[in-house]
């Protein structure tokens, strides 16, 4: 996923227009409309409603050419849906100071790549400029952070799997970073921390006859046990996200799946990584219109790992050749 901002000038707010246009040509779909002010009072506001309030903003401070904020985030092929695509806007709008700003969202379905359309002003309610400085520098620094790859970047890992999974594992969007260099040579410094294994699997032999052993882990000592079953199966395998110590292991390295589950351990207690709720970024009332749609299919480039099955599994990739749902850590 990319974000870019459009440098092109308007003190008319013409990027409004242009979106709204292909929302009337039913090849774009309005998403969010937030922080409109006194506009929120209408059912349904017309784009000159939406510039009108833009330009009563922007009138705040004349000294700002190009009042127009004009940006659009995007996904290759249909990775990631539009709603998707739209909380990753909103979070990417609070990173870039623009989260109290009055701004639209829109989503585009001409072209082959989904991909979003942010409206705003660079004028702030105070009549100060939104910061300006190194913008296109932070907006692909802001678009790594929301989807969590700055985050997940803090762990160790041996593969990409695991890499993804510490990011599902959080609520994070992201599945597709795209410095691949940077990314294996993360991959490559990895070496076991056998002292952390020792600690692990003796942990979990003192606590596994626990029913509520999932989630004495994650409570007491910040690990993640992630199982991986097909649908109402009995897991397969798992992995081990180390919190603590930000390491991921494969649960064969520390406690054979078997030896694990001899207990009465309640796998019904799966870990549930939470969801992204847009209530979270926006500001109470700020909503003049939101759609939230049934979720579409997405479509994921599996990643080819030789001779790594536990981290197969952990993709999906046998699921996916059953045509199962996946359920091993929603």
């Amino acid at each position: 996923m990319i974000a870019h901002i459009l440098e092109k000038p308007s003190r008319t707010f013409a990027g409004v227009k242009y979106n709204t246009n292909k929302v009337d040509r039913n090849t774009g779909e309005l998403m969010l409309i937030a922080n409109f002010g006194a506009t929120q009072a209408l059912h349904n506001p017309r784009p000159q409603d939406l510039v009108n309030y833009l330009l009563m903003v922007s009138a705040q401070n004349k000294g700002i050419k190009n009042t127009q904020f004009h940006a659009v985030i995007s996904a290759a092929g249909s990775n990631y849906n539009k709603q998707e695509l739209t909380k990753v806007a909103v979070m990417w709008m609070k990173e870039m100071k623009y989260g109290d700003q009055p701004y639209l969202i829109v989503f585009h379905k001409d072209t082959d790549n989904n991909h979003v359309h942010l409206v705003s002003s660079r004028v702030g309610k105070d009549g100060k400029q939104i910061d300006r400085d190194y913008e296109q520098i932070r907006a692909v620094r802001n678009i790594n952070k929301v989807l969590g790859y700055d985050f997940a970047m803090q762990y160790r890992f041996s593969t990409k799997a695991q890499f993804y999974l510490i990011l599902e594992n959080q609520g994070f969007l992201g599945r597709d970073y795209l410095d691949e260099q940077k990314l294996q040579k993360r991959i490559q410094t990895y070496k076991p921390d056998k002292a952390r294994i020792a600690d692990l699997k003796a942990l979990f032999i003192n606590h596994k006859s626990n029913t509520d052993f999932v989630g004495q882990m994650k409570s007491l000592y910040g690990i993640d046990l992630v199982f991986h079953s097909s649908e109402g199966k009995t897991p397969y395998g798992y992995t081990v996200i180390d919190h603590s110590t930000k390491q991921v292991f494969k649960g064969s390295e520390i406690l054979p799946l078997k030896m694990l589950l001899d207990e009465k351990i309640n796998i019904e207690q799966l870990n549930h990584p939470p969801t992204i709720d847009l209530h979270d970024y926006l500001n109470e009332n700020v909503i003049t219109y939101y759609s939230e749609y049934s979720p579409e299919p997405i479509h994921i480039q599996p990643i080819m790992i030789a001779g790594d099955v536990d981290d197969q599994q952990v993709l999906g990739m046998k699921r996916r050749r059953q045509k199962k749902a996946r359920t091993n850590t929603r």
